[in-house]
């Protein structure tokens, strides 16, 4: 809302009403943490402008905003105060208050705005950084990081957040994409919505993930009937390093791969090849900064390590009809 929007126009809001200052009770959750200003309070009692309505709660009869106006009615002698009603809930009325207090009146601390944002995170997870900044008056920035100081204090939905023009958008679609494909490996047969339901995502992320998950099984299907390689990228000429490509090289290809990218055990073994470091420098700096009472049970461990996947390597290059060096990919 702008400054100037009349407080009876904003949801919840009723008509401004004439309230006897003797029914109008102290905030139990105000945003200002600091209590009331007595200067602030004197500025307002000797100001002969008239206030502006004051916010009060319906339910409780409690000040959501105005909490200054009130006292300073009160000690210029008035009996009654001009206000409106507010009949939203708690969180609502909190995150009036606080985008009241940061478009008029006396603003709210700093230390207090930040407290502001994270209650409001509590209770609108799904909100955008952007859309919490504009009500705290605060960086989208400056809400992000409270957002990653709270850690698991705040619930949050892995795939959409809800902006300021209250559309919801993706956030981490991997991780919803992962959900989708997880439900769609024991649910085969479920329909667009049935994924969306069960894991959790957008109905739009489950669609495109169904639709890219049936085109991989197809594709997977013709390239088993047909005898023709998984994928043509695996197919291409290796490096001139020894006659190999660079595991980094490799990892990405598969990745590209659908029938691994859509496949249950396809996706485990990809999952397994992302914890395992590419680059040989990153294992070098492993191993000089590993204590040493640990070098010889972490030496032990690759050795046996290595040998399993020698094993699979020959299995794999028994599989591929080969008798190429394991290791190495078909020209």
């Amino acid at each position: 809302m702008s400054a100037a929007e009349p407080l009876h126009r904003l949801p919840f809001c009723s008509n401004v009403v004439e309230l006897p200052i003797s029914d109008v009770l102290p905030s139990d959750s105000s945003p200002r943490t600091e209590g009331v200003s007595a200067g602030h309070v004197r500025m307002l009692a000797e100001s002969l402008t008239a206030f502006p309505p004051i916010v009060v709660y319906r339910d409780t009869m409690q000040v959501v905003d105005g909490w200054h106006r009130l006292h300073a009615a009160r000690l210029r002698g008035d009996t009654t105060i001009a206000a409106v009603f507010f009949d939203g809930g708690p969180a609502e009325a909190f995150v009036l208050a606080v985008k009241l207090n940061s478009t008029h009146g006396l603003p709210l601390s700093l230390a207090d705005r930040k407290a502001a944002a994270f209650r409001i995170l509590l209770s609108y997870p799904d909100w955008s950084n952007r859309r919490v900044a504009e009500v705290v008056g605060l960086s989208d920035k400056t809400i992000a990081a409270v957002r990653r100081g709270a850690g698991a204090e705040i619930p949050h939905r892995a795939d959409e957040r809800v902006g300021r023009d209250g559309v919801a958008y993706p956030v981490r679609a991997g991780e919803g994409r992962r959900r989708a494909l997880d439900f769609l490996d024991a649910h085969p047969e479920a329909s667009a919505r049935e994924v969306a339901l069960g894991s959790g995502t957008s109905l739009t992320t489950a669609k495109k993930v169904r639709r890219e998950v049936r085109a991989g099984r197809a594709l997977a299907a013709a390239e088993e009937g047909s005898g023709i390689p998984r994928s043509p990228v695996l197919a291409e000429q290796p490096s001139d390093h020894g006659g190999s490509r660079d595991p980094g090289t490799i990892v990405r290809i598969l990745r590209a791969d659908p029938s691994l990218r859509f496949t249950e055990h396809g996706r485990k073994l990809l999952r397994m090849l992302d914890s395992v470091p590419a680059d040989p420098r990153l294992w070098e700096s492993m191993a000089e900064s590993l204590p040493g009472h640990c070098a010889i049970l972490v030496g032990e461990l690759a050795r046996q390590y290595s040998l399993s996947w020698q094993q699979l390597a020959e299995t794999l290059a028994r599989r591929a009809g080969s008798d190429r060096i394991p290791g190495h990919f078909p020209r």
